[in-house]
């Protein structure tokens, strides 16, 4: 598979490093900017070696002029790309897309864990897809217009009904549209067919996942089929929407994340 160019934010540990290093991979429309607004500073103040890459055709990361033809293997392979430069195995945190992306590395590669927040189902987006289009049937457009950078009342709205939770203000919403982008087709198709990929090995190791009580798109009580797979322990986090690592009760989902990781051995 070709090596293309990926673009890593480090945030160094202050203070004392805690090993493993964190690793985080953005979901989909997203770039790796969405981890530095909070978790990346704070996971940092914290003691741990952050990195956080953009994908294929994301943010600065090579081929924007090719994002369509980039699919879930890419963005697996631009992970282990990153991951092999590290001196150990490293801690993977996924989110939305993202989290997909962590499972595919999985079947290929080592990680020391895994954190997989607001994951898609293992049947795929095709049943979020049909019940955003009836629930919020501007969706599809706002979204465009967001990705394009034209946010209108309704679009904010819009956004903050199916991404985040009520509690997260206009003010943030439009400070957070640097961060986001168009997503690859190739990609989308990758993850309305997942149900049909047939899986490598599954690896044992320890795996959290991640909700928000308010998430529109995965709701919480799917969570437990994700965990199901990995034996994992689920965390739901109180109040928030879909986008964690930016929503107003973003902190509460890291000191969640971050207890669960210290008591690791």
């Amino acid at each position: 598979m070709k090596i293309r160019r990926i673009h890593t934010l480090h945030r160094p540990a202050v203070g004392a490093k805690r090993f493993p290093a964190l690793v985080f991979v953005h979901g989909g429309y997203a770039t790796a900017g969405c981890w530095d607004a909070y978790f990346l500073p704070w996971f940092s103040r914290r003691g741990f070696d952050c990195y956080a890459l953009d994908l294929s055709g994301h943010g600065a990361s090579e081929g924007r002029e090719h994002l369509h033809s980039f699919g879930i293997d890419d963005y697996a392979e631009d992970l282990a790309q990153v991951t092999r430069k590290l001196d150990v195995p490293a801690i993977l945190i996924g989110h939305s897309m993202g989290s997909v992306v962590v499972e595919r590395f999985l079947e290929r590669q080592q990680a020391q864990a895994a954190v997989l927040m607001a994951p898609v189902p293992p049947t795929g987006i095709l049943g979020a897809t049909m019940k955003i289009a009836l629930t919020e049937p501007a969706f599809f457009d706002q979204q465009a217009r967001a990705t394009r950078g034209e946010y209108t009342p309704e679009t904010l709205q819009t956004i903050r009904d199916v991404y985040y939770s009520p509690e997260t203000c206009t003010e943030n919403l439009l400070r957070f549209a640097p961060l986001f982008q168009s997503e690859s087709r190739r990609a989308i198709l990758d993850l309305t067919l997942l149900a049909m990929h047939i899986g490598r090995r599954r690896p044992k190791l320890p795996v959290l996942v991640v909700g928000g009580e308010a998430d529109a798109l995965f709701p919480p009580a799917g969570l437990g089929f994700i965990a199901a797979h990995w034996q994992a322990e689920v965390a739901v986090i109180p109040r928030a929407g879909h986008t964690l690592m930016l929503d107003a009760h973003w902190e509460a989902a890291a000191e969640r994340i971050a207890a669960w990781i210290e008591r690791q051995p």
